[in-house]
């Protein structure tokens, strides 16, 4: 892989790097997105999707606080592979039946949008009766092509290079608990 990033580099990223959100302030907003998820979806049997790679740590971490029945799964779409720039979208796992189904997508970050985007277009085209997204992350950028917003956001975050809850520096540092900014990125 070109992009391939050397242990060393990793370090220095991480040693180097700004951080956005200590592991305390995004407990407190996975907390308020929780209660907002809460409000919006108790009782009406929602399916959580968490969008991989990404999604996970989000996920996990509003699942813990959501007391209603659910069912969880997974797809798995990417355009940035490892990368720090975007590309096509590439599915590794399509969403599951959809048909007349409540879903909530739950990701990292919402950066140009592009990705969740097609992603809960597809899920609409597969018949969900409605289709809201989660993220824990709000980048700051103009999305002229990509989804807007989201309908339940954690933090925001300028339009730097984040790493952290998730979101990942080529690969690694998805495990961090808090949320940094690549230095000079």
């Amino acid at each position: 892989m070109t992009d391939a990033a050397s242990i060393q580099e990793i370090e220095t990223v991480r040693a180097e790097a700004d951080c956005l959100y200590s592991q305390d302030q995004v407990d407190a907003a996975t907390d308020a997105m929780a209660a907002a998820i809460h409000e919006r979806l108790a009782g009406t049997n929602p399916l959580i999707l968490s969008v991989l790679i990404g999604g996970i740590i989000p996920t996990a971490a509003l699942l813990t606080r959501l007391d209603f029945p659910m069912q969880v799964d997974y797809v798995h779409a990417s355009r940035y592979r490892e990368k720090t720039r975007g590309g096509d979208l590439y599915w590794l796992k399509e969403p599951p039946e959809l048909r007349g189904r409540r879903v909530l997508l739950i990701d990292d970050i919402l950066d140009e949008g592009h990705t969740l985007k097609a992603i809960a277009a597809t899920c609409r085209e597969a018949g969900a009766a409605e289709v809201l997204t989660a993220v824990l992350v709000d980048k700051q950028v103009q999305r002229d092509d990509g989804l807007p917003h989201a309908d339940f956001t954690g933090v925001s975050v300028p339009n730097r290079y984040v790493f952290g809850c998730g979101m990942d520096y080529k690969g690694y540092l998805r495990n961090l608990p808090g949320i940094y900014a690549v230095k000079g990125m």
